[in-house]
């Protein structure tokens, strides 16, 4: 995938992704306050295709269901020097890719194309040309993200009734786009 980078910093809490006062509002209304503590205005600037960078511990704290705002901004991923686990596993069972990569901050800086394949680890920055390796993610992560979340991977199971598909599988991954996803 590949796409315009947002840079964030260190032990980015879900708190500061997600408000309290937000998660009583609607998916659209809530998801007009992602980050609005810490990089006011950012809703009004991210596209679909964007890509969210951060630094370490990105989604400490409490289990708030983050992903499913930045999904609704069309965020394509997450790429993070590391996750919170409970944070980076909520990401997945969204359909949300989050791809750890050490350095990664190092590499981008806010507006850069990043190009990212969360099958083999590589990303380059498409700016400066420099470029990176992590561990990509493993096959089953990878069939999840595809399914477009876990509960959508259920469905294509038969573990969840078949009319559920479309509404979960709304921004899955792709399977074969080329774009080394």
């Amino acid at each position: 995938m590949t796409g315009r980078v947002w840079v964030f910093g260190e032990s980015i809490d879900t708190d500061a992704m997600y408000p309290g006062f937000a998660m009583k509002l609607d998916i659209s209304e809530a998801a007009k306050h992602v980050f609005y503590q810490i990089r006011s205005g950012w809703t009004d600037l991210v596209e679909p295709g964007d890509i969210v960078i951060a630094g370490k511990n990105f989604g400490v704290g409490s289990s708030r269901p983050v992903a499913a705002l930045f999904r609704h901004l069309g965020v394509a991923a997450l790429i993070a020097e590391d996750f919170n686990s409970l944070f980076f596993r909520n990401a997945v069972n969204a359909g949300l890719p989050a791809l750890t990569a050490p350095g990664v901050t190092d590499v981008f800086d806010d507006g850069d194309r990043g190009s990212f394949d969360i099958t083999t680890g590589e990303y380059r920055n498409e700016t400066t040309g420099a470029t990176g390796h992590t561990a990509p993610l493993p096959p089953l992560i990878l069939e999840i993200l595809t399914s477009g979340g876990v509960l959508a991977r259920l469905v294509e199971q038969g573990f969840l009734p078949i009319e559920l598909r479309d509404v979960l599988r709304s921004g899955a991954i792709p399977v074969d786009s080329g774009s080394g996803a």
